[in-house]
């Protein structure tokens, strides 16, 4: 008789793979990765290259010289995909020693401390990435101007849709709003920011690649996107000092985040109720750290909250068992 091995989640069954879905993901973020080489040139590719690399190599590391692994994991595509999406957190000046420390928390502590892929209860890239937002608040709140293909660290700075929005708010003055970029700017790109904050229309196209390929659902983006809309709707109608909705969905990490990290398998529920649950969660949390909390945006310490509650929410919102009657 054959032994049953049970592995730790993401369980994934038919044709697909742990490694095909890491590396679509992979694809469906070059649309956004080739945005942000356009509008922030040099300093981009110098982030997105120097996070990768680290995570791939403390993951090799750790996974070799503490677990004592024969076998690495590297190649499983999960290490390349936290460093992609921990660059894209990033601004495009920052240092390169500030980047590998934060690949070295995100892989170190957001997912080797547990065990690897499948055991993290949170996204690593946004463990790595709220750390270094802690640490070093100023590096990480210097946002450089987009165009400046040549500079890295000396780029010129500029404020962001997200800092003239809650400027606004705090001092109740509308016409602050003014200073926005267009709408069609925010969501083509041309606006300072992090990396992943350069384009919402390329992070949507990754996201109708990931639904086409059935990498994702729809359940999560569409219950974040649709709780942003409508809240920031009903705010802006009643004070018009709230930013309208087409420019809080275009603005901040919000596109990236509803479509490429509170998807995460390992960390979000697994029934469609309780995605739902936890889209509409993570949305509402986002705006009210936006709009009231001490930082400009607030996707980031959304999901890692809602992360936290993955497991309650499985443990209550159990989809129907195969043959059960009603």
């Amino acid at each position: 008789m054959n032994k049953l091995v049970l592995s730790l989640s993401p369980h994934v069954h038919g044709g697909d793979s742990v490694e095909k879905n890491m590396y679509g993901v992979c694809i469906a973020l070059l649309p956004a990765l080739l945005a942000s080489f356009y509008f922030f040139g040099l300093g981009a590719v110098i982030v997105e290259a120097t996070s990768v690399l680290a995570c791939v190599f403390f993951e090799w590391a750790i996974t070799k010289f503490l677990f004592k692994r024969e076998r690495t994991t590297i190649c499983d595509g999960s290490a390349v995909l936290t460093g992609l999406l921990l660059g894209f957190n990033l601004p495009s000046n920052l240092p390169i020693w500030i980047i590998v420390l934060g690949a070295l928390f995100a892989i170190g502590v957001g997912k080797m401390s547990f065990g690897g892929l499948g055991a993290n209860p949170f996204n690593p890239a946004l463990v790595g990435r709220v750390f270094l937002l802690i640490s070093f608040p100023q590096q990480m709140t210097t946002w450089p101007v987009s165009g400046q293909l040549t500079s890295y660290v000396d780029a010129e700075t500029g404020a962001t849709p997200l800092s003239i929005m809650q400027q606004a708010i705090a001092t109740k003055d509308v016409s602050l709003l003014n200073d926005l970029p267009s709408s069609i700017d925010m969501l083509i790109g041309q606006t300072g920011g992090s990396l992943g904050e350069v384009s919402a229309l390329c992070l949507l196209i990754g996201c109708v690649y990931m639904l086409w390929r059935k990498i994702i659902t729809w359940h999560i983006p569409v219950s974040i996107l649709g709780t942003v809309f409508v809240l920031s709707l009903l705010l802006h109608l009643v004070d018009p000092v709230y930013a309208a909705p087409q420019y809080v969905l275009a603005s901040g990490g919000l596109m990236l985040g509803a479509c490429f990290m509170a998807t995460d398998y390992v960390t979000s529920p697994m029934s469609h109720k309780g995605q739902i649950l936890y889209g509409v969660c993570i949305g509402v949390l986002t705006l009210v750290i936006r709009n009231w909390g001490a930082y400009p945006e607030g996707m980031s310490f959304a999901i890692l909250i809602m992360n936290a509650f993955t497991p309650l929410i499985n443990t209550y919102c159990k989809p129907k068992r195969f043959g059960e009657a009603k």
